[in-house]
């Protein structure tokens, strides 16, 4: 049976980006690669940091796309609940039915 790829994807706070784009960096063995984006957290869950996130009303956070298989994104998601515990990072997969490149 072959291991469905799925799209990991992370919410976490813009404070964390560096550390956790460096972390997801040195996991070669899982993460071939991810997409970044520019996010804003709203909700009665979310974080507001700073002055200036309380003044917009929504958080600045980033969006973390990972393809990898199924078991690889479980495993990661293991790997990272010990470095960034009590962070707050939302996460979940979604199914992946094609995945390629268009040279």
């Amino acid at each position: 049976m072959i291991d469905q790829p799925v799209c990991l994807t992370l919410i976490l706070s813009r404070q964390l980006c560096d550390e956790v784009f460096d972390y997801l960096t040195e996991q070669t063995d899982l993460v071939s690669g991810f997409t970044a984006l520019h996010g804003a957290g709203h909700g009665a869950e979310v974080r507001l940091h700073t002055a200036a996130e309380r003044v917009k009303g929504n958080a600045d956070q980033a969006i973390v796309q990972i393809v990898l298989a199924r078991s690889d994104a479980g495993r990661l998601l293991d790997r990272l609940r010990v470095p960034f515990a009590g962070t707050k990072i939302v996460y979940w997969t979604t199914p992946v039915t094609e995945f390629g490149a268009i040279d």
